[in-house]
Parts: C-alpha cells; structure tokens; sequence
C-alpha cells in the first residue's frame, strides 16, 4: 500500500466506523471506485486493519474514560451511605452488566465464523444493496418509536440489551453499519437519541476492541506494513474522536428524524454506485 492509500483507508475507517454509514461498506466501495484491486488480497492489509481499528477503540476509551471509570469504581466500591451516590453506583454496575450482557451475541456470532460468512457478501454490488437497505432503515428509523423517546440506557432489560446486541452483529454484512442497527434498537426500546448514540459507542468500543485484539498474533513477524499501520492507527484514533466528538453533540441537539440524513446518504450513494456498476462498468 501507498502512503497515500494508507491514509485514505484510516481517514474513512475512523469516520465511517462510528457514523452510521458502514464502514464496512465502505471498506469495500473504496478499493471499488479508485481502483485499487489488490488492496484487500495484499496479505499486510489485515494487520494494517487491525491497527486501524485499534486506534478506533482507543479513541472511544478516551471520549468515554468518564464513563468506563465510573464502571470500574462502582463494580469494586463499597455501597455509599449517601442515597444519591449509592444510586449513580446502582445505574453504573447496571450499565455495566447491560454492555457485557450486550456484547456476547457478537462474540458468539463472530466465534462462529460470521466473518467468513460476511465476505460471501463483499461484492461492491451487494454492498451496496446493503448499503440501501441500511438507510432506508435510518429513514424509517422514527416511525419504529413506540413513543418519543424518553428512557435512558439503564431502564433497559436484559433482554432488550440482547436484541440490541443481536442487531449490532448485522453490521458483519458489508452495508449495514453497527452504530445504525445499534441506535434504531435503542430507540425502538424508547431510548433517547443521545441515550442511544452513547450505548452504541460504548457497546462498540469493546466489540472493536476485541476483534483487534484477536487479530493481534498476526501482526508478529510481519512488519512490512507496522509504520503504515502505526500511522494509519494513529490517523484513524483523531479521525474516530472527532467523529464521536461531533456526533454526541448532533445527537443532544436533534431529537427528531435525526437519522435521517445519514439514511438519504446512505440511499444516495448505494443507488449510484448501483448504477455505476451496471452502466458504466457493465
């Protein structure tokens, strides 16, 4: 890979991973358009990945350390006599439990070899299906709400949490994004938008996390590709906490059809890249 190609790859992960247009999808309309064929079958291109997704995850442990904090010392503290600290540690241990509850459909199904399963499907035509599926679902996303959305992460069940959970793994098909199947079942279940775009990052950061940890052994002895990696990882982290930074903020303050035009994005560039495919490039 090229330096440019390298930084092109980060700059999209670290956007694309967290806003809810796929970057998967993404991963492989991008090779698709610029025509960089052997990108993907280069053998130094998943640990490359890797570190991309690495930096992603790292960001999100910076933006979220509060809250990961607060986990931590409410799992291990002692109840407080103060009512109202013992009941910020009682939602803590909760949100807690509700995240690991929610993380074990993904690594039952990635366990599984969805993986192997998804790359039946990265094809940029059927991507992009996929892609066009997606936005529509963050169209309709608002009609999906029993009632406007006024619940917070820890009046979720367990069950509800393992739905949610369940809607996240469809992200493993190129086209659907994580975060999007994360916060339309946040919402469905009442959660705010802001509730739901801060579940979804902090129910993506060890899912992230994991599967680069995963990878990890195959980094050794292959280090053609650790400078690009390290750089790319490190544009990817900026490119990801900026994009959480931004997103948290759109989603306080927009609390209608505010998935909307990620839905049109979605739909706009599936539909033309549709249409390039079997037009242009037959």
């Amino acid at each position: 890979m090229h330096v440019s190609q390298t930084l092109i790859f980060a700059l999209i992960q670290g956007i694309t991973e967290l806003f809810p247009i796929s970057s998967v999808g993404h991963g492989v309309l991008l090779p698709y358009l610029l025509h960089w064929p052997n990108v993907q079958a280069n053998p130094a291109f998943l640990p490359y990945l890797v570190l991309l997704h690495v930096g992603t995850a790292v960001a999100l442990l910076i933006y979220f350390f509060r809250d990961w904090l607060t986990f931590l010392i409410a799992l291990f503290a002692k109840d407080s006599k103060s009512s109202v600290v013992a009941k910020r540690q009682r939602i803590a241990r909760k949100e807690f439990i509700l995240l690991v509850v929610g993380t074990i459909p993904a690594v039952i199904i990635g366990g599984l070899g969805a993986k192997k399963f998804a790359s039946l499907f990265a094809t940029p035509r059927v991507a992009m299906i996929f892609l066009i599926v997606n936005g529509i679902i963050l169209i309709l996303g608002d009609r999906l709400l029993k009632r406007k959305g006024n619940r917070n992460m820890d009046d979720l069940n367990f069950k509800e949490i393992l739905v949610i959970g369940v809607l996240e793994s469809l992200a493993l098909i190129p086209g659907f994004s994580r975060s999007a199947m994360t916060m339309i079942g946040g919402l469905m279940y009442g959660l705010r938008y802001e509730a739901a775009a801060r579940l979804s990052f902090l129910l993506a950061t060890p899912v992230i996390l994991g599967a680069a940890v995963k990878e990890l052994p195959k980094l050794h002895n292959n280090h053609t590709m650790l400078t690009m990696g390290l750089l790319g990882g490190l544009v990817a982290g900026i490119a990801a906490y900026a994009s959480v930074w931004f997103l948290m903020r759109y989603f306080k303050t927009h609390e209608i059809k505010a998935l909307r035009p990620f839905g049109y994005y979605c739909v706009g560039l599936g539909g033309l890249v549709l249409i390039y495919s079997f037009f242009v490039v037959g």
